[in-house]
């Protein structure tokens, strides 16, 4: 929990820096992609992380691995300084809460829709505008296929879900027959 609290307090830091620059968005972009770069190399984040090797050698292989990336040099100060305090290991958390304050910014909700089979588009587009209404906010959506549910949809935007799949309902029916209340 203490380390969810401390990646929220830097991405607010970010913020509070992108936002008073102008440049939110864009720090956005570039702390999402130093994040991919220490999901995808692996060896890099491992050796970063490893105390058992010398602080000053994985201080410099960070910088220069950083320096190559086309990125500010506000956000390698930011990655540094994520080092230097010892909070490097939380980049991708940091990453989520940055990528949603700039999400509440340009007024965003991002919805996740899961459908036994692909939808076409005029339903995706009818979703997206009762979404839309119910959050208030423009809706961003990934799709994803799951036949596992059998039919209908499950929605998921932020801690809300949705669930109007086959599968929840067969199980909702199994429930009420246990309890003795369907006849």
């Amino acid at each position: 929990m203490k380390n969810l609290a401390v990646a929220r307090r830097y991405a607010k830091a970010l913020m509070l820096i992108g936002h008073g620059d102008g440049k939110a968005e864009s720090y956005a972009e570039e702390l999402d992609l130093v994040d991919k770069v220490f999901l995808s190399e692996k060896e890099l984040t491992d050796i970063v992380l490893n105390p058992l090797f010398e602080r000053t050698k994985r201080r410099d292989l960070l910088f220069s691995v950083i320096d190559k990336i086309s990125i500010s040099e506000t956000m390698k100060t930011f990655i540094m300084l994520l080092f230097d305090k010892r909070r490097i290991a939380f980049v991708h958390e940091i990453n989520g809460y940055y990528q949603k304050f700039v999400d509440d910014i340009k007024n965003i909700a991002r919805a996740t829709i899961t459908s036994a089979s692909p939808l076409s588009d005029e339903i995706v587009e009818q979703l997206k505008i009762a979404l839309s209404r119910k959050t208030g906010k423009a809706v961003e959506v990934k799709l994803k296929t799951d036949p596992d549910i059998i039919g209908g949809i499950i929605t998921t935007i932020g801690d809300l879900v949705y669930d109007g799949s086959i599968k929840r309902q067969l199980e909702n029916m199994k429930e009420s027959f246990k309890r003795g209340e369907v006849s």
